[in-house]
């Protein structure tokens, strides 16, 4: 079995992202980051003194790393 690392294109399998495709951004415990898939809407406080603006903010979050594959282009011929 392959290791999933940072960089390389899945697909996940099931969950509500089931049949996206996407790249890996982080790895983390047993948990990726997909791009574009397990969307989630964080409420963020404002802070002046940082220059960051107060408001729902959308980002992927972690999803178990036994719930996507490694997508091989050559086995989808």
């Amino acid at each position: 079995m392959a290791k999933i690392r940072k960089g390389d294109e899945v697909v996940v399998i099931t969950g509500n992202s089931k049949g996206h495709r996407g790249t890996v951004l982080e790895v983390k415990d047993g948990r990726v980051k997909v791009a574009g898939a397990n969307r989630v809407i964080k409420h963020v406080k404002p802070n002046p003194q940082l220059g960051i603006e107060g408001g729902r903010v959308e980002q992927e979050s972690f999803i178990d790393i036994s719930n996507v594959k490694l997508h091989s282009p050559e086995a989808s011929k």
